[in-house]
């Protein structure tokens, strides 16, 4: 495992627990948002009257944020920018678990690696946000302001071994796969990038149990993917279907 055999080794168990956690979390969270009842119909108006409506809706809030754009045009900018770059950026960082690199994300190298500037300015403008807007900063837990400033150490420990201080891309992307392939190689010891990898691994950890997990979330809103037929169809939850059946059994 090369110069920094406990580096490596602490890094590796590192990202196995925090992947176990991130993908069971998730995993377990999608599965108790998809069997909690919904017992109302409950669409926000104005709504889709077709199954095909919703799915527009649907991609029109996931990829474009329509109702935070009719709520608040300053905080969808911030919004767009943080995240169409943290799409950007995780599309550029395929390239460290993938051999051979895909057209797709070699074609997005140049615009990722300039989508860490985007993605800390957009970080900065949520957190001024919950700062200085008083009925924001009236609901905000500490975890909100953690999760902000935890972006934002990501972004710039990136940027900084971008523009600032390289790291060794090759023993980054050596060290990655071998976590994939259980063939462990050394990780290089930059200070930026331990710090960077570190907060990465902390962000993967907390994300099923924070505010983070609206990513799968807004797909399971029923204020969101209901249709809003209430005259047309009787709507009645699976687990009152159940009930019906057993009292007329």
């Amino acid at each position: 495992m090369g110069e920094n055999p406990v580096l490596t080794t602490v890094f590796a168990l590192l990202y196995y627990v925090a992947f176990a956690i991130f993908a069971g979390g998730i995993a377990y969270r999608i599965y108790e948002y998809a069997r909690t009842p919904a017992p109302l119909k409950i669409p926000t108006t104005p709504a889709p009257t077709t199954r095909a409506g919703v799915v527009w809706r649907m991609f029109k809030e996931v990829l474009f944020f329509e109702s935070l754009w009719k709520g608040n045009k300053w905080i969808w900018i911030f919004a767009q920018l943080f995240h169409a770059s943290l799409w950007l950026i995780l599309i550029r960082h395929a390239r460290y678990f993938i051999d051979p690199v895909p057209t797709l994300v070699t074609l997005a190298q140049p615009f990722g690696k300039y989508a860490a500037i985007t993605f800390v300015l957009g970080a900065l403008g949520l957190l001024a946000r919950r700062i200085f807007v008083p009925r924001v900063r009236y609901i905000s837990a500490p975890s909100d302001y953690l999760m902000l400033l935890m972006f934002l150490g990501i972004g710039i420990s990136g940027i900084s071994m971008t523009f600032v201080s390289p790291v060794d891309v090759v023993g980054v992307k050596a060290f990655f796969l071998g976590l994939i392939t259980f063939n462990w190689q050394p990780l290089p010891s930059s200070p930026n990038l331990l710090i960077h990898l570190g907060l990465v691994a902390l962000w993967m950890i907390i994300f099923p149990f924070s505010k983070l997990l609206h990513a799968p979330g807004v797909f399971f809103s029923p204020t969101r993917n209901q249709v809003d037929n209430p005259r047309e169809k009787r709507h009645v939850a699976a687990w009152a279907l159940e009930l019906e059946r057993k009292e007329s059994a």
